[in-house]
């Protein structure tokens, strides 16, 4: 970790920000950067969480979506939409998740433009080790309690709704 800082640095940004630029601007800009600074502490928390495990949070994350498939594998396309990542970025992720014997790609029975990437039992045995590390640390969420991350959840979904993340009125089913 980088050196503490013996002042909160988003504080005196909304300070100045204020002076500059009007009280009504500090707290969008205060949001937004203690929501990037949010991300980047708790990513780095997942990644040393899950290092033993020769993953990072992405792979972990294309992992559980092989794991939670109905078939164990899907698509790459497929996994690009469900994580909401570039193409190129699902092949990197593949790559490490079969460098480290996690997945295999295979031809797609009916389809031969389509690659499916398939979980591995060893991709299986890890994925359910490395999920009992991350739920025992709460996914690296100290100090909240369950109601702040509810309420927290709760407050990023209405932003991700009307960003159109998602449609709102999701049916609730297996969408693997």
């Amino acid at each position: 970790m980088a050196d503490q800082l013996p002042f909160d640095p988003i504080a005196e940004a909304a300070r100045q920000w204020t002076v500059h630029w009007g009280a009504q601007t500090a707290p969008p800009m205060s949001a937004v950067t203690s929501i990037m600074r949010a991300q980047q502490i708790v990513l780095a928390r997942l990644n040393a969480l899950l290092e033993p495990y020769d993953l990072t949070f992405p792979r972990y994350e294309a992992l559980m979506l092989l794991y939670y498939s109905r078939r164990g594998s899907l698509p790459l396309g497929k996994m690009g939409v469900r994580l909401q990542v570039h193409r190129t970025s699902v092949t990197n992720l593949v790559d490490g998740l079969e460098a480290a014997g996690y997945a295999v790609r295979s031809p797609h029975p009916t389809d031969r433009r389509t690659t499916l990437a398939e979980i591995t039992e060893k991709g299986r045995e890890v994925a359910r080790k490395a999920t009992q590390a991350l739920n025992d640390a709460r996914f690296g969420t100290a100090p909240l309690s369950s109601e702040e991350l509810d309420t927290l959840t709760a407050i990023l979904r209405r932003l991700r709704v009307e960003a159109g993340d998602f449609a709102e009125a999701e049916p609730e089913r297996s969408r693997a």
